[in-house]
């Protein structure tokens, strides 16, 4: 077969451009891209995690807190009169400054609430935030620690810039020591100090040349005695707040804010209640009020009752009870004489702690405990120092009376007793022998590589140490002797009811007669509540 050549096929080729698809093979890949990229750099600025807020790095991390998300104010703060007046003053000062300075008075820079923890620095704070009509800003010491250098100093700065914006303001910062430690101390020799730095932004922005009056900086710290001078002085921090754990009648207060949200039966009496805490902080007492709901839900009440609390403040103080213990009976009758020993000494002697409850229960890491009421008071006498040692010695004492022997259980009695003896002698001076002399060092800088006194010194308060304890030791013994039988009786009724209260002793030994100052002033004040309830009573009915 043949082919022509008009038969062949010529191909032609053409070239044809897709503009259109061109351009979208260009700009869909660069348009991924950047969203990619403005969604990273989104995540950076704004969001959490490892690369959050790197660039918002330098800004505070303060919070401006709304009266709308407050729900506390000064009423919901009990037992610190003192402290409240002084806050309530500045809080005066922003809402009414014309009252003030018409008289020439300047509004405080700063008030430092200083105090142990739980006392209610954070909850003043919070008051404040609840009373005040001008903007709060709070944050902690720690928010301006990072670990870039400069960060903290531009916090600082970026916060105040932001308060100064909004002034009149209020400025509080939790904490402070984080920030606030004395400079010049530990610092290694060519590294930057990032703490120092942030410190002296503060200390510049709180009184320097830049200095704006509408802004008031509260603070809070438990430990004012490692913060540097130049902050707490005056002109940065006018005022410094003491906030002390609270008497007897302000736990009382305390007491009465807490039980509000709670059921309670009929016959608990908050005075009682107070009594029972000694020592306790606002916190504690919080955390009392709550242990004793939960403990009463335990049960399945439909009230909480009066020996709910009781339990509570046990469980707080002496941890769980440990009744599977296995205890062999010669070491449990050793507890029970033991803690009767304790028990009879601080209910005879007039400056001892008298005695609330003993049990010999298992509790915590103790094999048996004993709840006392110590008197609160400021000053304590040598009488009243020696009254305590005593009482801690009759434990070690019942036990050489009746068993003849000693055990290792008055362990944590010994060292309380040390200690005390030797501030009697080296610190408060209580010793004719010694003197009036202190080695006490208000200011810990004093080093335990050097004593203070010489060698001979150190002999005479060693035997002065030696004659308190064991005169204390013997007067014990004296009056366990004395009453012998009763102490006897006390320990049978531990070693068949594992606990023993306070009427009990008032049995076996009678009604105690001397009273604290503290108790006098709640019947006092109880007496008083009375008179004027039934009298208000009467103006009702007569109207």
């Amino acid at each position: 077969m043949s082919f022509n050549n008009e038969d062949k096929i010529s191909p032609l080729y053409e070239t044809r451009n897709n503009v259109f698809g061109d351009i979208l093979g260009w700009i869909l890949p660069l348009a991924f891209f950047i969203l990619i990229w403005i969604f990273i750099m989104r995540k950076m600025s704004g969001g959490s995690g490892p690369g959050g807020q790197i660039f918002n790095i330098g800004k505070t991390q303060g919070k401006l807190i709304n009266k709308e998300d407050v729900k506390v104010n000064f009423k919901d703060v009990a037992g610190l009169e003192e402290a409240k007046e002084e806050i309530t003053e500045i809080v005066d000062f922003l809402k009414a400054p014309a009252k003030y300075t018409k008289l020439g008075g300047k509004i405080p820079r700063g008030a430092m609430l200083v105090g142990p923890p739980g006392t209610g620095k954070t909850l003043l704070a919070k008051a404040v935030a609840g009373e005040a009509r001008v903007p709060f800003f709070s944050l902690s010491g720690s928010d301006f620690v990072e670990m870039f250098v400069g960060v903290g100093a531009s916090r600082v700065r970026d916060l105040f810039k932001q308060a100064k914006e909004k002034a009149p303001a209020i400025i509080f910062i939790d904490e402070i020591d984080a920030i606030g430690r004395a400079r010049g101390k530990n610092a290694m020799t060519g590294s930057n100090d990032e703490r120092e730095n942030t410190l002296n932004q503060l200390l510049t922005e709180m009184d320097g040349f830049g200095t704006n009056s509408g802004v008031i900086v509260m603070a809070a710290t438990n430990r004012a005695d490692v913060l540097d001078k130049a902050l707490t002085r005056a002109g940065r921090f006018d005022r410094q707040i003491f906030v002390d754990l609270p008497d007897l009648l302000e736990r009382k207060e305390i007491f009465e804010v807490h039980l509000k949200p709670i059921k309670l039966a009929k016959n608990i009496d908050i005075n009682f209640l107070a009594r029972q805490t000694p020592g306790f902080s606002g916190a504690d007492i919080a955390n009392v009020c709550n242990e004793a709901a939960l403990i009463a839900a335990r049960k399945s009440k439909k009230q909480v009752e009066k020996q709910d609390f009781l339990d509570a403040v046990d469980r707080i103080i002496g941890g769980l009870e440990k009744k599977s213990k296995i205890i062999s009976p010669n070491e449990k009758k050793t507890i029970a004489y033991h803690e009767a020993g304790h028990a009879t000494v601080s209910w005879m002697l007039e400056y001892a702690s008298p005695l609330v409850k003993v049990t010999i229960v298992p509790r915590g890491k103790s094999l048996g405990a004993a709840w006392y009421l110590p008197e609160e008071r400021q000053l304590t006498t040598t009488e009243q120092m020696l009254d305590e040692i005593c009482a801690a010695m009759g434990g070690r004492a019942a036990e050489e009376i009746f068993f003849g022997k000693i055990s290792t259980g008055a362990l944590s009695d010994l060292e309380k007793v040390t200690k005390m003896a030797y501030a009697m002698v080296s610190m408060y001076g209580l010793s004719k022998e010694v003197g009036n002399i202190s080695y006490y060092d208000s200011s810990g800088q004093q080093t335990g590589f050097t004593k203070p006194y010489s060698e001979d010194r150190a002999q005479l308060i060693d035997k002065e140490v030696s004659k308190i304890l064991d005169q204390q030791y013997q007067r014990a013994k004296d009056v366990l002797i004395a009453n012998k039988e009763k102490v006897e009786q006390l320990g049978s009724d531990l070693l068949v009811n594992e606990v023993i209260f306070k009427v009990d002793l008032e049995t076996i030994f009678g009604v105690r007669k001397w009273k604290s100052y503290e108790e006098e002033q709640l019947l006092k004040l109880d007496k008083e509540k009375a008179k004027t309830s039934s009298k208000s009573k009467k103006d009702g009915k007569s109207s």
